[in-house]
């Protein structure tokens, strides 16, 4: 059975929500007690995307990231009619999520967000790179002829969590503009704000490119593998 657009809206509020709790909340506990570390952050991040996409993936595809949505939109694989609802219902989430975290942080916490360690250029550079290589993953992996169910979210939230290990002393790792802006609505601090929405977009648009030249047509007699 076909979900609804209730539903599908629904589930990527929630699965948005989540991520913001688990995600930028390991970021918070971290912060308030050093009991994490900057590798139990990244696998905070991972874990959450697996359970996400486990969870909520069959309903609504799990983007719970506007740039992801975007990047199907291009792809050709999401109805045109359907972007805005979704990435609202992302924001939605989002700031629910950053909501609960604000309310559990310690005054003056950054709410994790995701914020430059250099230049805002090269944190440009690094989430573009970033969300090239995730979304590039991504539609890969739920293309038709390699798509095969759990092993879909491990190697997805493998990505997120290696790109967060990595890139996140950089630019915080975001890929996603939701995950970004919502901290900064509830700290106030938008610095460099427009990196966490170009880059993952701009970043999205490049993978869609590249997956269309990895792209491999099989011929018309020969059936693709199943």
């Amino acid at each position: 059975m076909t979900a609804t657009l209730r539903q599908c809206l629904l589930a990527e509020v929630l699965g948005t929500a989540f991520l913001l709790i688990f995600g930028t909340g390991a970021v918070v506990v971290d912060e308030q007690t050093h009991a994490i570390g900057h590798g139990g952050v990244a696998a905070a991040f991972g874990l959450i995307v697996l359970i996400i996409i486990q969870g909520l993936g069959h309903i609504s595809g799990a983007h719970v990231n506007p740039a992801v949505t975007i990047g199907f939109w291009a792809a050709g694989r999401f109805p045109g009619r359907r972007v805005v609802p979704y990435v609202l219902a992302q924001l939605v989430g989002a700031a629910l999520g950053s909501g609960a975290v604000w309310l559990l942080a310690a005054p003056g916490s950054s709410l994790g967000a995701t914020l430059p360690a250099h230049s805002a250029w090269q944190a440009f550079g690094v989430e573009l790179g970033l969300t090239f290589w995730l979304m590039l993953i991504i539609l890969r992996v739920t293309c038709s002829y390699y798509e095969q169910g759990l092993l879909v979210g491990i190697t997805i939230s493998s990505t997120v969590a290696l790109e967060a290990l990595v890139g996140g002393p950089l630019s915080g790792a975001s890929m996603n503009p939701a995950r970004s802006l919502s901290p900064a609505l509830f700290n106030g601090n938008f610095t460099a704000a427009w990196v966490y929405v170009a880059a993952p977009v701009a970043g999205v648009l490049l993978a869609v490119l590249a997956d269309r030249l990895l792209d491999l047509k099989a011929p018309a007699n020969i059936q693709p593998p199943q």
